[in-house]
């Protein structure tokens, strides 16, 4: 399981992107997170183009399926969807991995009894001119 911002593990920071302007203000090091793959598609191809780590937040499997097809390094999931989509991930053998977002270390042994890939605590998803 990937532990994505908990206190003891150094982890990359997930820079929320609107556009390519923010993409300038991230560090090599961030991955770049996008918050709706109909609305910034432009923005992940071209991330594409240029090799850029990233993840989308997915609403559906259907944009799970899509995200992985683009080459997202991860999806950030809805909790009451994280077992049915990891489900599909083990079934197609996404090397996309998926991400639930907690705020309590708390919740770590229950997505890990889940089988789900890992889980980012929120505090490691900022805007992209913050650090």
């Amino acid at each position: 399981m990937k532990i994505i911002g908990h206190k003891w593990i150094e982890s990359p920071i997930f820079k929320i992107i609107n556009n390519i302007e923010d993409i300038n203000k991230t560090l090599a090091k961030d991955i770049l997170l996008f918050n709706d793959l109909d609305k910034n598609i432009k923005i992940i191809k071209y991330s594409n183009i240029n090799n850029l780590p990233y993840a989308i937040r997915v609403k559906d499997i259907k944009e799970a399926i899509l995200s992985h097809n683009l080459n997202a390094s991860y999806i950030l999931v809805l909790p009451e969807m994280a077992k049915e989509i990891q489900d599909i991930a083990q079934n197609y053998l996404f090397d996309t991995l998926v991400l639930v977002e907690i705020n309590n270390e708390k919740e770590i042994e229950y997505y890990a009894k889940l089988g789900i890939d890992g889980i980012i605590f929120s505090n490691s998803i900022k805007l992209p001119n913050s650090s």
